[in-house]
């Protein structure tokens, strides 16, 4: 190849990296706020993430309501679920300061639930949705943007920069950052701790929705796709800053640019070993992640 098709190559690589960061950031903010601030592991992510998905499938398939409407409908439908499945959680394990090992079989456990009842409800064949952008290019000279990538990556750095601002600029947000760490402190100043993290929570499923219609829309889906995705929204969260709503957003820029820049002259195979390669090399240098706090 001459160097302009190289150059040409690297520029819609790079380009297209950035919009899959945005749309990784989408994933992993509710694991940012979950794992990050609340200090639950929760590993179903994912799987409310493919949940999103095949609700807005069945709302563009049955009624024909578009994903990007279909996502504001889901969303505070999510929330309640998540506040529920808190309360659970609350129950079972905090409430009685059992092991947190535990706590993390429950949430296996809705995983494995949640991935079996979408594969016995909707098989093993992809599911798609009808949009008249989805096949959508448009071209800036040799750089050419999909709208199925372009969707996504507005809605992530939307989500991320509304959370931000939500959670530095509010009385609730600070409460939530404060949560894992000054329960007492939050109890003497009238506040509840169960309460905040219960909503927290409840915050962090509803961008599940947001992120399943997103990943709809860039391309059709089955319910196994769930499980690619739950080792990168650990990274994303960890590289980014343990919580760092700015953080989750970068690191999941930079591994989308790494991914994308090694699926197009190596293969794709080996983009995510390249991308892990870079959380590794990274947390090597800065144990707490491109943002955290030292």
């Amino acid at each position: 190849m001459d160097f302009e098709t190289i150059a040409g190559l690297m520029a819609n690589a790079i380009v297209s990296g950035i919009l899959l960061g945005g749309f990784y950031a989408a994933v992993s903010i509710g694991i940012s706020i979950s794992f990050g601030m609340l200090d639950i592991a929760n590993i179903s992510h994912p799987a409310m993430i493919m949940l999103g998905s095949f609700c807005a499938f069945i709302l563009n398939d049955r009624l024909g309501i578009d994903p990007l409407i279909s996502m504001f409908l889901l969303a505070p439908l999510f929330g309640l679920a998540g506040s529920v499945i808190y309360r659970t959680y609350y129950g079972l394990f905090e409430s009685r300061e059992k092991d947190p090992r535990r706590g993390l079989a429950f949430f296996f456990g809705l995983l494995f639930v949640t991935d079996v009842a979408l594969i016995l409800i909707f098989g093993v064949d992809l599911r798609g949705v009808d949009s008249a952008y989805v096949e959508v290019m448009l071209d800036f000279g040799v750089i050419g943007i999909p709208v199925r990538l372009l969707i996504p990556f507005l809605i992530g750095i939307s989500l991320v920069g509304v959370l931000h601002l939500f959670l530095t600029r509010t009385y609730f947000g600070l409460a939530v950052s404060a949560v894992a760490q000054e329960q007492i402190g939050l109890r003497l100043m009238g506040a509840d701790p169960v309460r905040i993290k219960r909503l927290a929570f409840g915050i962090s499923t509803a961008t599940a929705a947001l992120a399943g219609a997103a990943l709809i829309i860039i391309q059709p889906v089955e319910p196994s796709m769930g499980r690619e995705y739950i080792g990168r929204v650990f990274a994303v969260c960890v590289l980014g800053g343990m919580g760092s709503m700015s953080g989750t957003l970068l690191a999941a820029v930079l591994l989308g640019i790494a991914e994308s820049i090694t699926a197009t002259f190596i293969g794709p195979s080996w983009a995510p070993a390249v991308a892990f390669s870079i959380l590794l090399l990274t947390l090597a240098v800065r144990p707490t992640g491109l943002l955290g706090r030292r």
